[in-house]
């Protein structure tokens, strides 16, 4: 279990969450492990096969705190919520602008070049840093392929072409991590491709694991600035997809969790001894990996940055939620266009 920014994290298999009186108790083997006042909660995330009793659901829906279930590797399953009460004008602007080819096409592109222009950043640096001159050309030359898709996103005039556009910009994008990994633990991190539901290497592993909180994230900044986010531009709506909060991940996969999976890496601060290996090829991260990258999660969000529109600074959690009202604003017409976050 760890608790962080009021948001309790529970991750041990079989563990049974429960009220007790005004607090939240954690019991393992009908032993209690955790007990703290349920004021002190803001929300309740859990890991894979953890219950939580009927009685605990009902008095976090009453009192406005989410339940967010993630299944063993960190995919988002479900959220349990009280009343919506978002602002309903917005989210009539929202369906107004989903329903309007030229403004979709807008949104999206701001989405794709947000990302490219990140990975971009993330590529640039690993050249920057490397130690060796062919893999830092090589680099050099990725990033400069994410430059041209940049410019062909820019020109792009359909949907489906940008798509195509984010696709192969994303090949690339991936291929050049693995030189951004040190060569020492390239054996345990190799990234085979982007592979998901389930990660075949541990790269995936991790990157997926650091996705699912990342996208829980964003989505909950949705929904605290009133916007639907099931109603998406890039994504396709479909039932049972965030596809908004798809959306808003896209700018900060890179910058956000890529680079902490990278960090990780290359300090030695995650192991090979920190994932398991399932039937069928699947890739996962141990109970105690879990517990280390959800420890990185919340420090790395702690630190500040400033961010370039409004040239204030901020811890970098916040980040999805200045986006989100950015977003917003530019929905409701308040704005010219959306500009995404661009890492400095």
């Amino acid at each position: 279990m760890l608790t962080l920014q009021n948001t309790l994290y529970v991750m041990t298999p079989l563990a049974y969450v429960h009220i007790d009186n005004a607090t939240l108790r954690v019991d393992v083997e009908h032993e209690k492990k955790l007990q703290v006042p349920l004021h002190h909660v803001g929300s309740l995330v859990c890991f894979g096969n953890v219950m939580v009793s009927p009685a605990l659901m009902h008095r976090l829906a009453d009192e406005g705190k989410s339940l967010v279930l993630l299944d063993d590797s960190g995919r988002f399953k479900a959220r349990l919520e009280g009343a919506v009460s978002g602002n309903i004008l917005l989210r009539q602007a929202q369906h107004h602008a989903a329903g309007d080819a030229a403004i979709t096409f807008e949104l999206a592109r701001e989405c794709v070049a947000g990302k490219i222009k990140n990975s971009r950043s993330v590529v640039q640096r690993g050249a920057r840093e490397s130690a060796d001159g062919d893999e830092s050309a090589h680099l050099t030359r990725a990033a400069d392929n994410l430059a041209a898709s940049l410019r062909a996103a820019a020109e792009a005039q359909t949907l489906d072409v940008l798509r195509g556009v984010e696709g192969e910009a994303a090949r690339g994008y991936f291929e050049a991590l693995n030189r951004i990994v040190k060569p020492a633990m390239r054996a345990d991190f190799r990234l085979d491709g982007r592979t998901r539901r389930p990660p075949l290497d541990r790269f995936n592993a991790l990157l997926s694991f650091l996705y699912a909180m990342l996208m829980n994230d964003c989505r909950s900044a949705l929904e605290a600035v009133g916007l639907d986010p099931q109603l998406g531009f890039l994504h396709a709506v479909r039932p049972g997809r965030a596809a908004l909060a798809l959306d808003l991940q896209e700018e900060f996969r890179s910058v956000l969790a890529d680079r902490l999976a990278l960090t990780l890496i290359n300090r030695g601060q995650i192991s090979a001894d920190d994932f398991d290996r399932h039937e069928g090829g699947a890739v996962l991260l141990s109970d105690k990996g879990r517990r280390k990258v959800v420890a990185a999660w919340q420090e790395r969000k702690q630190e500040e940055v400033t961010h370039p529109l409004l040239e204030t600074k901020m811890p970098i959690g916040l980040l999805p939620f200045v986006q989100a009202r950015l977003l917003a604003r530019t929905i409701r017409g308040e704005m010219d266009g959306y500009l995404p976050y661009l890492a400095r």
